[in-house]
């Protein structure tokens, strides 16, 4: 088998329709438009999302959904018992820290410590954030919470 040897299989391929070549062709002159109207004439139609006059589905749906606080921030929180873990007795916990162990993935995220969890370990907590019932576990376990550093 060679390369010119090679043809479509019967009935796959169709004839190109040539519009607009002469009245003999059966597509000369308004090559298939039929006489005036929209869509006779060069970019007509409706276009796309059109629906007959009636408010478009795009434009009767809200441009959000719900409400977005852009003053929000978003802490990564931390719990009591993964200091309790990673910590040793006396250690500072702060964004370098934290990042050094592994516990977030850069000391310049915004940290909430949270109080799910133990703690026996006297730990000094400089954060963002500190939940209540972290700084009483915190506090409880001979520890303290200092502002943010």
């Amino acid at each position: 088998m060679q390369l010119h040897d090679l043809v479509p299989a019967p009935g796959s391929t169709k004839k190109r329709k040539r519009v607009g070549r002469g009245h003999a062709s059966g597509l000369g002159k308004t090559s298939g438009r039929g006489n005036k109207g929209q869509k006779s004439r060069a970019g007509g139609g409706k276009g796309a999302g059109f629906e007959g006059g009636q408010t478009p589905l795009a434009r009767r749906l809200p441009k959000l959904p719900g409400f977005r606080n852009i003053n929000r921030v978003a802490y990564v929180p931390v719990n009591v018992e993964r200091l309790q873990v990673y910590f040793d007795n006396g250690d500072i916990v702060d964004g370098d820290s934290l990042a050094a162990k592994g516990i977030i993935k850069k000391n310049s995220l915004p940290v909430k410590v949270l109080g799910s969890g133990a703690l026996s370990k006297s730990l000094t907590v400089r954060v963002d954030k500190v939940s209540a019932s972290a700084s009483e576990k915190i506090i409880a376990a001979g520890g303290k919470v200092e502002a943010p550093c």
